[in-house]
């Protein structure tokens, strides 16, 4: 958000907005793999300084050069420190026991959920108070603050397993796992909803006349939902299967997206939005668990990163096709596509799972 701002007060026009979204996508596709690698061979503290140092340079590039250039130079640099997430997941099942699992992705949800609502209120109060490009240095002394964590405890981070050094093999090994297969697939379809909802639903909501507050407030709901269910996520997981839980959020996302087209009222696109946000905000941890506990012993990182890859692919490709099909048939059929989408994922997700001997 804060670079966005920046380069819209830059002068920047649409397209080159469009590019700086890019960037962020398109290294994390590339390299999240990579980075699961590394934390599987050599653990998690090295690839989380690297994140942390990436993310603060990134930072300080626009603050101390500005200008159009910069602003790529930094979007790539955080971007490439994003696809380290991949080792932070990959830490919370080191950490975790088969009975902890579910908890402790479902507080690193949680955590996560918190710092994506506060980190765009603190970005939007210091550009307000100090200037966009003030606002990249001040965020960038949060890096510093991580990297001082990791340098003095760090070395209290479990350590890279026997297993795990001596794991080899190419992704086509992870790929054949029938399991893994489709925690990517649904994965990749949950994904699918919540971008275009978030790409798609301003225009519809803009189309009935919703003001540019009204819009925003409308779309607080579904994130505000996604973070209020991952409070009782590790409740619900004790209630529920995995499995399970997932076609219930994917069912939910699918009914609240159909029905969207149908209304013109902010209260009642409110409340879908919230449903919406239920099922998403239930479906990305549970996926993490899933796919974690799918992957083979020992290449748990990677298979997390080639989940990450996929995620950013779906993010490049999933806009324009449904942009497409938008274009053609209207922006109510693309809300009715994307239902069945959805729907398809909670069909899948309830497909018993296959032995780890079945292709």
């Amino acid at each position: 958000m804060v670079l966005v701002l920046y380069a819209l007060k830059l002068g920047s026009s649409a397209f080159t907005i469009g590019l700086l979204g890019a960037m962020f996508a398109i290294l994390p596709m590339l390299f999240s793999m990579p980075a699961g690698k590394l934390a599987d061979r050599y653990g998690s503290r090295a690839p989380l300084l690297v994140c942390a140092i990436g993310s603060g340079l990134g930072l300080l590039v626009p603050w101390a050069f500005p200008g159009i250039a910069a602003m790529f130079v930094a979007s790539a640099m955080i971007g490439l420190s994003l696809a380290m997430v991949v080792p932070l997941q990959n830490l919370m099942g080191l950490i975790s026991t088969p009975e902890t699992r579910a908890r402790n992705f479902a507080n690193f949800s949680l955590g996560m959920g918190i710092a994506n609502l506060i980190g765009p209120l603190i970005g939007g109060f210091f550009i307000d108070l100090a200037g966009p490009a003030k606002t990249c240095l001040y965020l960038a002394l949060l890096s510093v603050t991580v990297v001082a964590m990791l340098l003095v405890w760090g070395h209290r981070l479990p350590r890279t397993p026997a297993e795990t050094v001596k794991a080899k093999g190419s992704v086509y090994a992870i790929l054949k796992i029938a399991n893994v297969r489709r925690a990517l697939a649904t994965s990749s379809l949950i994904n699918v909803g919540r971008d275009l909802y978030q790409f798609y639903f301003p225009v519809y909501a803009y189309s009935v006349g919703l003001s540019a507050s009204l819009i925003g407030i409308v779309q607080a709901f579904n994130f505000g939902a996604e973070l209020a269910v991952r409070f009782f996520l590790a409740r619900l997981l004790k209630k529920f299967k995995e499995e399970q839980l997932l076609a219930y959020s994917f069912f939910i996302g699918a009914g609240a997206l159909v029905l969207m087209p149908f209304f013109e009222s902010a209260y009642i696109l409110a409340l879908l939005s919230f449903m919406l946000g239920i099922g998403m905000g239930c479906g990305q941890p549970i996926i993490t668990i899933l796919m974690y506990s799918y992957s083979p012993a020992g290449r748990t990182g990677e298979a997390l990163g080639l989940r990450m890859s996929i995620i950013h692919l779906t993010k490049l490709i999933g806009p324009v096709l449904f942009g497409a099909i938008g274009s053609a048939l209207g922006l109510a059929a693309m809300f009715v596509v994307n239902s069945a989408v959805m729907t398809a994922g909670g069909l899948l997700s309830r497909s018993k799972p296959k032995s780890e001997s079945e292709p």
